[in-house]
């Protein structure tokens, strides 16, 4: 058995998937538009796709689950700055004196997610 997606229900699919691809840098699938109700990011084999479905409920409580980000090409901090210029904002803020810690953000919808130092940091 394999992963396939990580499902998001969300109110703007294609809206969404946009700001996610620009986050990752992976290609929002050329089948999808603007106003299509299931939008599809690809991620590189054997990373799980992101897919993003449109349902008539609006967000109200935490996630149950969410997804911890690594940057493998910038420090924490500089991915934290980079994906609030995207449209994120931060929820939490779990950074210590001592440069360890992590950092929750929330996308344009509040799907919560977490951003931890990267390789080099550790």
């Amino acid at each position: 058995m394999i992963l396939r997606h990580v499902t998001f229900d969300c109110a703007n699919p294609y809206e969404l998937a946009t700001f996610w691809s620009k986050v990752t840098g992976w290609p929002v699938s050329a089948e999808d538009a603007p106003g299509d109700t299931e939008v599809l990011i690809e991620a590189p084999a054997p990373v799980p796709g992101m897919l993003f479905i449109a349902v008539p409920d609006a967000k109200t409580v935490k996630n149950r689950l969410h997804i911890d980000w690594q940057p493998t090409d910038r420090t924490r901090d500089e991915e934290v700055t980079r994906v609030l210029t995207l449209g994120a904002t931060i929820h939490e803020d779990h950074r210590k004196p001592n440069g360890r810690g992590w950092v929750t953000l929330k996308d344009p919808e509040g799907n919560e997610f977490c951003l931890e130092m990267s390789p080099a940091e550790l």
